[in-house]
């Protein structure tokens, strides 16, 4: 019998743009589901899956497990993948919502943080209650950035179900992953061993975090992990397969004439969506050139969907905007049903 195929999920960040991501992936569910039995979700063809920011709450949503009438965890998934991209649609109002007094202390972000991070910390506490980082049905990797030791931080399942020091609320891990700065204030996450952390989100470093998973992979002994001999410990490019999904492409110019007298203030906002986008296209090129050194260069497959008519904001969760996020993501499927089909034949060829 052939060995099998390590399946990686990569999912960028990007604020309320992790609807398209979530629209993309509640297809690859449903088709999945289709083809193989409706009790079947996305976390039981992927081994590893790997978040940034909005990328990592949806890491999150995709593997928590649903509960017993005892409330002991199951080794079934509490949501469908359509469930989860709704917390965004139902929620990403409210949590993007300012005051007016707010905007007044924060001077649009520029003095203090543009939002109240109270209705986030709900919509987190409402999706994941109590849920712990070990209690996650497959291995993840979710970045933040240590702002105290200057350093990047991975919340790992794995470590997390070794180590007490490793081991965090879910709740908190989301909200730390995606405390982008100037956005939200910083997160202060404390490990069951009782370390408190100070964390922004894992975008700074790693918006696109595919590289992180690939080199996570590449230690892991997943034949303990999956409990399957078939499946290859510390693999490498030609064992894997990686699904890394974008949250909508953004190639807003930035004229010469205009960039060439911006100071400080200017550049905020520019520079936090360059060097967003400029490491996503980075890892993807990396990656990709891995992968042409192996006999099956197709097993790293990059989704980059469009914008169409959503706007390229982080935070624009207007009521028109998340019905044109949607919208972008429903127009990737429509136009790339041919190779997320082929994407779900992998993913099942490879179980």
């Amino acid at each position: 019998m052939a060995r099998k195929k390590i399946r990686i999920l990569s999912i960028d960040g990007g604020g309320i743009r992790g609807i398209i991501p979530g629209v993309i992936l509640t297809y690859i569910e449903d088709r999945l589901r289709a083809l193989e039995g409706d009790h079947v979700r996305l976390s039981d063809y992927f081994d590893l899956v790997a978040g940034t920011s909005t990328g990592g709450i949806l890491t999150c949503a995709y593997l928590i497990p649903a509960r017993d009438e005892n409330g002991n965890p199951t080794d079934r998934p509490k949501f469908t993948a359509e469930e989860a991209v709704n917390l965004y649609l139902k929620r990403g109002g409210k949590i993007f919502s300012i005051s007016v007094w707010q905007t007044i202390k924060s001077k649009g972000g520029l003095a203090d943080e543009k939002y109240n991070a109270a209705e986030l910390e709900k919509a987190l506490d409402d999706y994941f209650g109590n849920t712990k980082l070990s209690e996650l049905l497959k291995p993840c990797l979710i970045t933040a950035y240590d702002i105290k030791t200057r350093r990047a931080h991975f919340f790992n399942q794995i470590d997390a179900k070794q180590k007490n020091t490793h081991n965090f609320l879910i709740k908190e891990i989301a909200r730390a992953t995606s405390a982008a700065p100037t956005y939200f204030e910083t997160a202060l996450v404390t490990s069951d061993y009782g370390i408190a952390y100070p964390l922004i989100d894992g975008g700074v470093f790693a918006n696109n975090p595919a590289m992180c998973a690939y080199a996570e992979a590449r230690g892991i002994a997943f034949s303990d992990i999956c409990d399957d001999p078939l499946h290859p410990d510390r693999p490498h490019a030609a064992e894997m397969m990686i699904v890394s999904i974008g949250t909508g492409s953004v190639k807003k110019p930035y004229p010469y004439e205009k960039a060439k007298d911006w100071g400080m203030i200017e550049w905020i906002k520019p520079i936090i969506d360059i060097m967003m986008s400029g490491n996503a296209e980075t890892v993807s090129y990396q990656l990709r050139k891995i992968w042409e050194t192996t006999d099956t260069p197709d097993d790293f497959i990059r989704l980059e969907p469009g914008l169409d008519e959503a706007s390229s904001d982080m935070d624009d969760a207007s009521p028109q905007n998340l019905k044109a996020l949607h919208q972008a993501g429903k127009l990737f499927v429509e136009g790339n049903q041919v190779l997320l089909n082929k994407v779900v034949d992998k993913l099942i060829a490879y179980k």
